[in-house]
């Protein structure tokens, strides 16, 4: 069971060693560690950045990401299809209006009576209002997903990363972030302490451990946050050339700051109830693992040997050990090494498990 730390949290960040003149920022936050430069150097200093490690199956990651693969396929079909269906009508329409071919799109005024004028011109209006819409907002769908040149596409990603158990994902702040950008968060002034509040509510909801938990990185998309695929290929990439560990990125937060550079959040430390979420994340991650491993009845194995010993009162120093090696054989008998495991999935020390 994780013991409870205590800590300032984030109402520290508020105060006055935050100001100008303090030579680092305040708790929970720190300036990012040099380790991280080949990482932050390919970053905008415009955004906030989240990552974090996607521990499910990688045949269920699998299974998540051919849902906008037919999604695209199809849109890239309907489209080439209209084009098919449309593009002669479109060749005879403009062959008739400004080269004067008499064809089926011609129209004679004095043919037609007012209802009848007034029937073709707004059914032309709708078929070009149609294909306006279909080539402006639907049509770049499979474009961005296949040929996406800004910040990559999923396409490019899924090539260089291929699926895998442990994926590092990263996300990038949306529109809210210009409240935040080129403003001192540090600040005791109402403009520092606005944007520090938006950050902060902004962070914590995208760093829920529900969230990372129950959705896969792909589904952490939504109207505050985007996945930044050229990011996750750099990130992945330096984690696969060993040049930073896979441990950096778990639940990583970041972004710039004029005077300190790179500033990282520490989640763990910005409070009791972050605290309660990191434990709760380190719980539903340990969970996953198992029930990939096939074993997530000694998940709940464990969960009953932690509430029974600790409801049995004088749970001393001593009594912990013996509970820890409790735990330690349960886990033996059934193949498995709890210190590696728990290091494994959860990316901490194993006494927080025990």
């Amino acid at each position: 069971m994780a013991p409870k730390k205590t800590s300032k949290g984030a109402k520290s960040s508020s105060s006055s060693s935050g100001g100008s003149g303090a030579l680092e920022p305040p708790k929970p936050f720190r300036v990012a560690p040099d380790s991280l430069k080949p990482f932050t150097n390919s970053l905008s200093k415009k955004h906030v950045y989240i990552a974090h490690v996607d521990q499910k199956p990688a045949s269920f990651k699998r299974k998540i990401f051919s849902v906008p693969i037919l999604l695209n396929t199809f849109v890239f079909a309907l489209f080439l299809w209209r084009m098919w269906y449309i593009i002669p009508y479109y060749v005879e329409l403009l062959s008739s209006s400004f080269l004067g071919y008499e064809n089926s799109t011609t129209i004679r005024m004095a043919d037609l009576t007012y209802r009848q004028f007034f029937m073709v011109a707004g059914r032309r209006t709708l078929t070009f209002l149609f294909d306006f819409l279909l080539a402006m907002f639907v049509w770049p769908w499979p474009i961005e997903f296949v040929f996406g040149r800004r910040h990559g596409s999923p396409v490019s990603w899924r090539m260089a990363v291929g699926f895998r158990d442990k994926e590092i994902y990263v996300r990038r702040s949306r529109s809210w972030d210009t409240q935040v950008y080129g403003v001192d968060i540090f600040s005791d002034k109402p403009q520092g302490n606005e944007a520090r509040s938006i950050l902060w509510s902004m962070v914590r909801n995208a760093t829920s451990p529900i969230l990372l938990q129950e959705k896969t990185g792909y589904l952490t998309m939504n109207g505050d946050w985007d996945l930044d695929w050229k990011a996750m290929v750099k990130a992945t990439t330096l984690v696969d050339k060993k040049e930073i560990s896979l441990d950096a990125f778990r639940t990583l937060v970041l972004f710039h700051h004029d005077k300190f550079g790179w500033i990282a959040i520490d989640i763990i430390a910005s409070g009791e109830n972050a605290q309660e979420d990191e434990r709760r994340r380190q719980v539903f991650a340990f969970r996953d693992a198992l029930a990939a491993a096939g074993k997530e009845n000694l998940f709940y194995r464990w969960i009953e040997v932690i509430q029974f010993e600790t409801q049995q009162g004088g749970f001393t120093q001593e009594r912990q050990l013996e509970v820890a090696q409790k735990i330690r054989d349960l886990f033996k008998e059934n193949g498995v090494d709890f210190d590696e495991f728990w290091k494994e999935a959860v990316g901490s020390d194993s006494s927080v498990g025990i």
